[in-house]
């Protein structure tokens, strides 16, 4: 079982990384969702959230499209693995994604993936918080 700092990630880049492991057979916990982060412009970024959550159309209509950090993450994932084959079923089960850092994972060794950092970003707690979320 592998734990990973999502803090200062990009999530796309981070979510390529975390399908593969996954498709590979490893279990992986995530830690501190609400730190990963988008690259671009701030307003950009909350108008192709916002119109996302918009798709799913009345409330018994789909898609729908999560406002929570950690959700938006588990989505991402989600998008980049097989997960309508039982392969990608199976690889997606595999996955936890946390706010901040559980009780049952504070001894175990948290891994950090190097990124390079963009000037110009929002992190995920900020962009739930436009979508609607209340902390």
């Amino acid at each position: 079982m592998a734990v990973i700092d999502a803090t200062d990630a990009p999530i796309g880049r981070l979510a390529t990384r975390v399908a593969k492991r996954l498709l590979a057979g490893e279990e992986i916990h995530i830690v501190n969702a609400e730190k990963a982060i988008i690259n671009g412009n701030k307003e950009e970024i909350r108008e192709r959230y916002l119109k996302k959550r918009r798709i799913g159309g009345t409330k018994r209509k789909g898609p729908y499209f999560p406002r929570l950090p950690h959700m938006i993450l588990k989505r991402t994932i989600r998008g980049m693995l097989p997960y309508q084959q039982p392969k990608g079923r199976k690889a997606y089960k595999r996955l936890r994604v946390y706010i901040g850092v559980p009780e049952e994972l504070h001894d175990k060794e948290i891994e950090r993936l190097q990124f390079k950092k963009s000037a110009n970003y929002i992190t995920l707690k900020e962009l739930s918080e436009y979508l609607g979320v209340k902390w």
